[in-house]
């Protein structure tokens, strides 16, 4: 005798949301994140990747210590556009972090 089997279908909508700021708990967490996406060299794709480490970190403090308003902030690090280079090293320096450079090892 063969046995059916079902197979249950799962809507996208059914789907739990996920937000990448959930998962990052620790400076290291962020740092790793923020390494592999500098990796890529895209600029709007780091803008989102600051706004996922913003809204983990806090938005409204990000705009205290930055000096920039809640809305820019949201707006710059959407990802829909690169921001200028002064609101990223103000972001990087408010979340506690520094840029290091150094050299691209030849393959």
């Amino acid at each position: 005798m063969t046995q059916a089997t079902t197979t249950k279908v799962t809507k996208i909508s059914d789907l739990p949301d996920f937000d990448v700021a959930d998962y990052l708990k620790s400076d290291e967490d962020i740092a790793q994140y923020l390494s592999v996406v500098l990796e890529d060299g895209d600029p709007a794709l780091l803008a989102a990747t600051m706004g996922d480490i913003a809204r983990a970190r806090g938005m409204t403090q990000l705009a205290k210590d930055t000096g920039l308003s809640r809305e820019s902030l949201y707006k710059s690090l959407s990802g829909d556009r690169a921001p200028s280079s002064d609101t990223l090293l103000k972001v990087i320096k408010a979340l506690g972090f520094k840029l290091t450079i150094q050299p691209i090892a030849p393959t």
